[in-house]
């Protein structure tokens, strides 16, 4: 068989396995993008980026190498050897690569006092609070096939635990926020501590003119007036604001700094 004919049927392998591996990856991102990371999830936690490169990296190396790999001329159990080892490969990567955004995906958007904090496994500074998230009531623990669970912080119960609790956060440990034992439902006895807190929107839209426009049509879906609307920051990796309505229920996100706004 001559090089032309070698590398026509290589190329010819090569590109179907990367149309399986492109609808391999669209599932991936299906999972991803609208189950642990929902807007602006995506975002907020750095899962974007960071899934972009794992996929990006494994939908070109396993066609890659099998066009590297493909030969007509190979018996054909060295064939299948060989593409069974690539796609083996190219799973297990994948396999790390989806097992990695499951241990950083957010689970928790937890109110305290004048912002939101999006809260992920690693915020837990590598304790085990698989107990505590266990005793959370049922609405609020987080699952596997839902995003962040949007929760309230109880008062502590005595001064022992808040002295506790303050001087553990004071030398770099665990605050409120990334402590699932003071999570409470974020329910209509709860919104008004947020509402307390929050600013208008319109001061939001008044210092960052260009999200005007998404503001709007954020108000329309859900048919709120710009003058009930309100705002708290929102912090992780980068600077959002979640946009509630009069009674603190969260209808949605925008970009930009919350804390800047006067």
């Amino acid at each position: 068989m001559s090089l032309h004919l070698r590398i026509r049927a290589a190329a010819k392998a090569a590109l179907f396995h990367f149309l399986g591996s492109i609808l391999v990856a669209t599932a991936a991102a299906v999972l991803v993008f609208l189950v642990w990371y929902p807007h602006p999830y995506g975002h907020l936690s750095g899962g974007g980026k960071l899934f972009l490169i794992l996929v990006a990296v494994d939908v070109v190396c396993g066609p890659l190498l099998t066009f590297v790999l493909f030969n007509p001329k190979k018996p054909r159990r060295e064939l299948v050897t060989d593409m069974s080892l690539v796609v083996l490969i190219q799973l297990a990567a994948l396999a790390y690569g989806i097992h990695t955004m499951y241990q950083a995906r957010p689970l928790f958007l937890v109110h305290e006092v004048d912002r939101f904090r999006v809260i992920s496994l690693p915020d837990y500074n590598g304790e085990d609070v698989s107990r505590e998230l266990s005793a959370l009531a049922p609405d609020i623990r987080p699952r596997w096939t839902g995003g962040p669970v949007i929760v309230g912080i109880r008062s502590p119960v005595s001064n022992d635990e808040r002295k506790e609790v303050m001087l553990d956060s004071v030398f770099g440990g665990r605050d409120y926020s990334q402590r699932p034992e003071f999570y409470i439902p974020y329910d209509s006895a709860y919104q008004p501590k947020a509402l307390a807190r929050a600013k208008p929107l319109k001061a939001f839209t008044d210092h960052y003119p260009e999200a005007g426009a998404e503001a709007a049509d954020l108000l329309k879906r859900a048919d709120v007036p710009l003058e009930q609307a309100r705002f708290l920051p929102v912090l992780h990796k980068q600077e959002w604001v979640a946009v509630m309505d009069a009674q603190a229920r969260i209808i949605g996100f925008l970009p930009g700094d919350g804390f800047s706004v006067p």
